[in-house]
């Protein structure tokens, strides 16, 4: 059968809904002694009966149970009478099956007067499962927190919940019929209307589309989540369009809190792997910027204290005094002309009691400016030229916090933002705080450290001596080179025994800083004493032992000899030493063998001497191991590199001492000592 629906464009009629169709609702007609006059295609759908094997039947007889007739009957009558019923009966389906009915009926009358029954019945499950539809459809939409708008084709709004209508701060009347830009200009219209338009045209849903905006609710604006369905009935035909939408502010504010706190969490962890490689202030410094730009700030400086830098000491910032500071590093995440605008690096910089940067070591705290005016930005700079740097680069905001460790202010940490819109905040406060700390304890052991090393390098050089002490017939050149990083305990002397004899010492005290140089002090203080007494090699070192016992763990090398010019030869012992290395007068060049010895300290094992000749035009060489020992590479590659370079020297001994350290040691990471002793005849 054909149906034929209205059209919605001739201006009278409007196309059909679908919710008669879905129950679809059978008509029944019966004569007044029961018969059954009428019966619809949907009768024949809902009890299985066709129009030709209904029509003219006993309603009764037909579709209801022997046991439900009487039932039936009274029902009809009262119907009959002119009462209308409504609720359900058990129909007897042709199949032979019980189907639940739902009716509502009324009596009807012909022209001739004659009264007929109208049933309109439909299956009471389908009534019931489309009752709890609604149902729920309606308690869902209308106490869901989600906001909830309905638009028809044109995308005027048809309806909201009242979540929505909480949200846009405008009651459902106010919006019936009006397009969503006349409502709520200040939400993104045309995202949100292009999005309703391409999920009307393809049907296809958009989920979780985001918005900014606000609504007459708000004073700010705030963050949506927004989900566009298409509308259709059951027969695919287009009714509108529905919208979901959540209020997703806090989400948003603490996605962003927690993707700030797995930032800060990599900045410091990454303070922690590339903070305070080295114990050299200006490369801890430099680490510091590196890592605080651009994480943290656009444009990084690092102040210490100009008495820091200078001798170590830390002294207190009076309330109305000028304090000098060091720049020591400076970092931008950019090509900027800020950086100008800071103090250039290894240049002292004064700046009076009412700069920021001063502010920030007398007071010990941070100084937060989230937004730099032009007379804060006077507080900033070193100078008026400087403050207009700042500006014209776009420094909005600025932050400078403390280098303190241990309880004492060592600078600051100047933080600067200008392409990051963003102003500091309490938060980055924190950050920048922590890895200010981490970088003043840094600091603070590279000052200690070079105090420390200073210290014991002053010592070691005031026991050394200044130069060889000339001695008649030999040629003699000494160096002595401190290691990078800690000073040891390496020395070097010579020492006159009387006529034509010559005492020669090289020795190395295990452990670094102040302690080994003062045990290397007592050792050589002890060697030249025992010299005096033109004790023989051996003895000297059986005595030199005895002496190291005394002094604790005391454990160094040594290696000691006599050139005699009369005899023309040089005895020689060794604790422990590396070989001396000797070249004859016909340029041959080999490593001494001297008979074992362990390190002074160590005690209980004698000593030996070997005598080599030494005439005219020998060379002897007396080293420590920081001059041929190298990390990951066998000693007797430096013993064979310096036994060359020893034979194939062509220089003074002064540029033959100059070569050995250019060549095996141009950055040491370990004392060398060096005594180069050649007969002249």
């Amino acid at each position: 059968m054909h149906t034929y629906e209205a059209d919605d464009d001739d201006g009278i009629t409007a196309a059909p809904g679908g919710l008669l169709d879905l129950l679809q609702v059978a008509a029944v007609v019966l004569d007044a002694d029961g018969f059954i006059g009428l019966w619809s295609p949907e009768a024949e759908m809902l009890l299985g009966y066709r129009a030709e094997e209904a029509l003219r039947e006993r309603a009764d007889r037909l579709l209801v149970a022997p046991d439900d007739r009487a039932r039936a009957r009274k029902l009809f009558a009262q119907v009959g009478a002119g009462v209308r019923w409504a609720g359900v009966f058990p129909l007897r389906h042709r199949d032979g099956t019980e189907r639940p009915v739902e009716f509502r009926t009324m009596r009807l009358r012909d022209p001739e007067g004659r009264p007929h029954l109208l049933g309109l019945a439909a299956d009471a499950r389908t009534v019931r499962q489309v009752e709890r539809d609604l149902a729920l459809s309606h308690s869902l939409v209308h106490q869901t927190p989600v906001g909830i708008a309905v638009f028809d084709t044109d995308l005027r709004w048809i309806g909201v919940n009242p979540a929505l209508e909480r949200m846009n701060g405008v009651p459902e009347a106010e919006l019936i019929g009006r397009r969503l830009g006349d409502v709520l200009p200040g939400l993104d219209v045309a995202a949100i209307d292009a999005r309703m338009r391409h999920v009307l045209a393809g049907g296809k849903p958009l989920l979780d589309q985001q918005t900014v905006g606000r609504t007459a609710a708000d004073t700010e604006d705030r963050a949506y989540s927004e989900s566009y369905h298409r509308i259709e009935d059951a027969q695919g035909r287009v009714l509108g369009l529905a919208m979901a939408v959540l209020d997703v502010t806090e989400r948003q504010q603490a996605a962003a809190e927690v993707a700030q706190a797995r930032q800060h969490l990599s900045v410091v962890a990454a303070a922690g792997v590339r903070i305070g490689t080295t114990l050299d202030l200006p490369q801890t410094a430099r680490e510091l910027a590196d890592v605080a730009v651009p994480q943290v700030a656009d444009l990084a400086a690092v102040d210490v204290l100009e008495s820091v830098v200078a001798d170590g000491a830390i002294t207190p910032v009076a309330a109305d005094a000028q304090v000098e500071f060091r720049a020591l590093a400076v970092a931008a995440g950019y090509l900027t002309d800020a950086i100008h605008a800071a103090d250039p690096v290894g240049e002292l910089a004064t700046y009076g009691p009412n700069r920021l940067i001063t502010q920030c070591v007398r007071e010990g705290r941070a100084v937060l400016v989230p937004e730099v005016d032009r007379s804060m930005a006077r507080r900033i700079a070193r100078d008026g030229r400087a403050a207009q740097t700042l500006r014209a680069a776009g420094v909005h905001s600025y932050l400078a916090v403390p280098l303190m460790a241990r309880g004492e202010v060592l600078g600051t940490l100047s933080l600067y933002r200008t392409v990051n819109t963003r102003p500091f905040d309490e938060q980055d406060q924190l950050l920048a705080s922590e890895l200010a700390a981490r970088a003043a304890i840094c600091i603070d052991n590279a000052r200690l450290y070079g105090r420390e090393r200073t210290t014991a390098l002053t010592l070691q050089r005031s026991l050394l001596p200044a130069a060889p002490a000339r001695q008649e017939g030999l040629d003699i050149a000494a160096r002595y080179l401190p290691a990078l990083s800690e000073v040891g305990g390496d020395w070097y002397d010579v020492l006159p025994l009387g006529p034509g004899r010559t005492g020669l010492v090289v020795g190395d005290v295990m452990g670094k800083g102040v302690q080994a140089a003062a045990i290397m002090g007592q050792l050589s203080t002890a060697t030249r004493a025992l010299a005096r007494l033109d004790l023989p090699p051996a003895e000297l070192l059986r005595h030199l032992d005895d002496i190291a016992g005394s002094l604790g763990d005391a454990i160094a090398t040594c290696a000691y000899g006599v050139v005699d010019l009369g005899r023309g030869s040089c005895a020689l012992s060794s604790a422990g030493h590396l070989p001396p290395v000797l070249i004859g007068p016909d340029g041959s060049a080999r490593l001494l063998d001297i008979p074992g010895g362990v390190p002074l300290g160590v005690g209980g094992v004698e000593f030996d001497t070997a005598e080599v000749p030494f005439g005219a035009g020998s060379l002897l060489a007396l080293y420590t191991d920081g001059l041929v020992e190298n990390r990951g590479e066998s000693i007797d590659v430096g013993l064979g590199t310096l036994t060359r370079l020893l034979q194939s020297s062509r220089h003074t001994l002064e540029g033959t001492s100059d070569m050995l350290l250019n060549a095996l040691r141009p950055e040491p990471d370990d004392d060398v000592a060096l005594l180069l002793v050649r007969a002249t005849g």
